[in-house]
C-alpha cells in the first residue's frame, strides 16, 4: 500500500483502461503498460486474476466492482470521488474496466466527472465483449452475407419497465443484435422482439464466460434460445447474439475441424 500523499499542485492522470472481454491476454499493450506502472488501480469485479497479478506490488489496489442486482455493488458516485481524490494527490490512476470503457462501461460518465473536476484523463480502448465473445464463438458479426447492421443493446432494464427505452420495432428490423446484461430478462427480450415482427427462426446464441476456459455457447433460435439457456444453467456474465451472423458459426466450426483433421 502507498503511504498517504499530500495533495499535489499538479494532479495525476486517470487512465480509463479497457481490460478486454475476459482472458487476461486480450488487454491492449498500452493498457498493460499503464496497469503495470500505475500508483493506484481501481478495478471491476470480473477482471481476470492473471491480469490483476500484473499490478505493481507497490501500487494501491481498490476493488470497485459492480454486479447487476447484487447487494454491495460500488456506487458510481463513490468511484468518481475515489478517482478524483487519488489524482489530486498526484498519483497515476488506472480505472480498469471489463471490455471497453465506453461500451456500457460508464467510461463516458467517469470522463465527464473528471473533466468537470479539472483532472487529466485518457480513455484507453479495450476489446469489447461483443467482439471478443463472438470471435471466440466463431460468429462473424459483419459477414457480408449476414446483413449490413450490427447493434449493441443493453438488456439491463426489465423490458416491461418505464426505465427501458428500447424501440423493439426498430431492433426487430435490424440484421444482428448483441445484447449485453440481458440474461436475467432473456425470456421477455425475445418475446418483445418476436411481438415486434422478428421471425421465430432467427438464429440466436448465448455466450457464457466469453474467452475464458469455462466458455460455453448455447445455439438456438429466437423462439427457443431462452429455454435452451435456462435448461443449460447459463449464468452471468453472458451475452445474447441474435441474427443471421450466428448461422455461420456451424459452418466455421466444420471448416475448422476439417482443417485440423487434414493436417
Amino acid at each position: 500500500m502507498l503511504s498517504r500523499l499530500e495533495p499535489s499542485a499538479r494532479p495525476g492522470t486517470v487512465y480509463l483502461v479497457g481490460a478486454g472481454p475476459g482472458s487476461a491476454d486480450l488487454i491492449t499493450v498500452r493498457g498493460l503498460k499503464l496497469l503495470q506502472s500505475a500508483d493506484v488501480v481501481a478495478h471491476d469485479a470480473l477482471i481476470h486474476a492473471e491480469l490483476l497479478a500484473e499490478i505493481s506490488p507497490a501500487a494501491e489496489r481498490v476493488f470497485v466492482g459492480k454486479r447487476g442486482y447484487c447487494v454491495g455493488s460500488t456506487r458510481q458516485e463513490t468511484i468518481h470521488e475515489l478517482l478524483a481524490r487519488h489524482a489530486r494527490e498526484g498519483r497515476s490512476v488506472v480505472r480498469l474496466k471489463c471490455g471497453d470503457p465506453c461500451v456500457f462501461g460508464r467510461g463516458g460518465e467517469e470522463a465527464e466527472y473528471l473533466a468537470e473536476q479539472g483532472i487529466p484523463f485518457e480513455i484507453v480502448p479495450g476489446v469489447t465483449t461483443a467482439l471478443g465473445a463472438c470471435a471466440a464463438a466463431n460468429i462473424p458479426l459483419t459477414h457480408r452475407e449476414a446483413g449490413q447492421v450490427v447493434a449493441f443493446v443493453t438488456g439491463h432494464f426489465d423490458p416491461d419497465s418505464a426505465e427501458c427505452k428500447l424501440d423493439w420495432a426498430a431492433l426487430a428490423g435490424l440484421s444482428n443484435l448483441v445484447i449485453y446484461m440481458g440474461l436475467r430478462h432473456v425470456e421477455r427480450i425475445t418475446a418483445k422482439l418476436a411481438a415486434a415482427g422478428m421471425p421465430g427462426d432467427t438464429p440466436a446464441a448465448v455466450i457464457e464466460n466469453a474467452t475464458l476456459p469455462g466458455m460455453r455457447t448455447i445455439d438456438g433460435e429466437l423462439a427457443t434460445i431462452a429455454g435452451l439457456a435456462r435448461a443449460a444453467g447459463v449464468q452471468a456474465p453472458a451475452i445474447i447474439v441474435i441474427g443471421p451472423a450466428v448461422r455461420f458459426r456451424d459452418r466455421l466450426l466444420q471448416l475448422a475441424e476439417l482443417a485440423h483433421t487434414s493436417n
